[in-house]
């Protein structure tokens, strides 16, 4: 940028998020799939990304409407969770209802113009990605949701009683880590496919 050019609106939103992120990142506080995507987008031009999840599976206790934000985690894993670990965990003394949760990745990118963000929609489509969408419209700042669509959640307890048998939770889990595997390949197809079609 030439010294004494004003900046863009978009320019001082995506300087304020690449700050947040590099510091974020600095406090190891991004999920490791993502980074290299982050980086890639903080580096861009016409690109940034604000929050974002790789995927992970989640033991989470949860209130009767399932507010998420009243919710509070029990465990997470951003990896492959094991059944032994699960099992203890949910043997632990608690009265609340708590959910297994396998949750897909999610992100968002903030664009410089509409076409940016067609862009992006049009290769998180190719990636096999089907919710993907414009979250905010305005003049300097375009904000996609991508998410993935590999995902699992029923209650596993509730009032200090366990609700499935061990033989039935470790066929579950199994499945919850083979979808978590899965949703890790169509994020690194997206990053890859984002890699070759964006400046």
């Amino acid at each position: 940028m030439q010294k004494g050019k004003k900046k863009t609106r978009f320019e001082m939103v995506k300087e304020r998020h690449k700050n947040t992120f590099y510091r974020a990142l600095k406090e190891n506080l991004v999920d490791g799939q993502v980074v290299s995507l982050c980086e890639f987008f903080a580096k861009s031009k016409n690109f940034f990304t604000s929050s974002t999840c790789s995927g992970r599976i989640v033991l989470l206790q949860v209130n009767r409407q399932e507010n998420k934000h009243e919710s509070a985690f029990i465990a997470k894993w951003h990896k492959k969770a094991s059944i032994g670990k699960v099992w203890s965990t949910l043997c632990a003394k608690t009265m609340e209802e708590i959910w297994l949760k396998q949750e897909p990745f999610i992100m968002h990118i903030g664009c410089a113009d509409f076409e940016n963000a067609k862009t992006i929609l049009q290769i998180a489509k190719a990636c096999g990605i089907k919710r993907a969408g414009i979250q905010v419209a305005k003049e300097g700042k375009f904000l996609l949701e991508i998410i993935g669509t590999h995902n699992i959640s029923f209650p596993v307890k509730k009032g200090g009683e366990i609700l499935v048998e061990k033989k039935h939770l470790k066929y579950v889990l199994k499945r919850a880590n083979e979808k978590l595997e899965k949703n890790y390949s169509t994020l690194e197809k997206f990053e890859n496919a984002c890699r070759k079609n964006l400046e």
